[in-house]
């Protein structure tokens, strides 16, 4: 296979936990580092089962102040109840927020005006830099949750409103986050492939079988929404972090 030229780095480790340790421990690093630097740091987080094994170990570092922390979250279902488990803020609530002693925690509550939210969370990201992402790709390339139909790589705004794929949908189901396709929202409010670029410091966890096409695809095919995740490529400083399942399409291409 052919990698094109690009900036991003890639890390293959030997396996899923050993990815979240690594990947837990570099994004500890350029929490510290930003604090060092300028007094705070402004992290966006993403929210999926993927993720879990690095939150695990970043919750674990040590000599983090995480009272200089603000805290993000980068996607959210349209119409699901306030308490629906299934939501995205509740879930990184459990995993990561009412874990430690963030400074703020900002979550996205699209309620009934999902227009509404999506320009007042863009108003809270343009308040500062975003010095951290942390994020994952999905199954059809999506980052965040721009799917290939409405993944802009010039997107004026920071947040929007859009309409889910059914690969995307379907991923959910995948994932065990919901048991039926029909139960999945068809909408959400996501930080569009801009912002998410907007980060100083990227750092993009993809553990599993299911994701090794967009691995593949994210590294070898052009840059284009038709693989929102090649926008990766653009970034001057992101790391891919990858374990043997989601590295196999690229070992079976060597």
């Amino acid at each position: 296979m052919r990698i094109q030229p690009s900036a991003l780095s890639v890390q293959l480790l030997s396996s899923r936990a050993e990815l979240g340790r690594t990947a837990g421990r570099d994004i500890a690093d350029a929490i510290r580092k930003a604090i060092a630097d300028q007094g705070t740091a402004r992290v966006v987080f993403a929210a999926a089962p993927s993720q879990s094994e690095t939150l695990e170990s970043l919750q674990a570092a040590s000599d983090i102040d995480w009272s200089r922390v603000d805290a993000f979250h980068m996607d959210e279902y349209v119409g699901l109840a306030t308490g629906a488990p299934e939501r995205f803020a509740l879930w990184l609530r459990r995993n990561l927020f009412d874990r430690l002693p963030f400074r703020s925690v900002q979550l996205i509550d699209p309620g009934a005006d999902p227009d509404r939210e999506a320009a007042r969370y863009a108003e809270l990201l343009a308040q500062g830099p975003i010095d951290v992402v942390v994020l994952g790709i999905g199954v059809n390339g999506h980052v965040a949750f721009n799917d290939p139909p409405v993944a802009d790589f010039a997107d004026p705004l920071l947040v929007k409103v859009v309409e889910l794929d059914e690969d995307c949908r379907r991923q959910q189901v995948d994932d065990d986050c919901f048991t039926r396709i029909e139960d999945v929202p068809t909408r959400a409010v996501t930080l569009t492939v801009p912002a998410l670029l907007s980060g100083r410091r990227l750092f993009c966890v993809v553990p599993g079988a299911s994701k090794a096409a967009a691995v593949r695809a994210t590294l070898a095919e052009p840059v284009s929404t038709a693989w929102p995740s090649t926008a990766l490529r653009q970034h001057p400083d992101c790391t891919l972090y990858l374990e043997p399942a989601s590295a196999s399409r690229l070992e079976a291409s060597r």
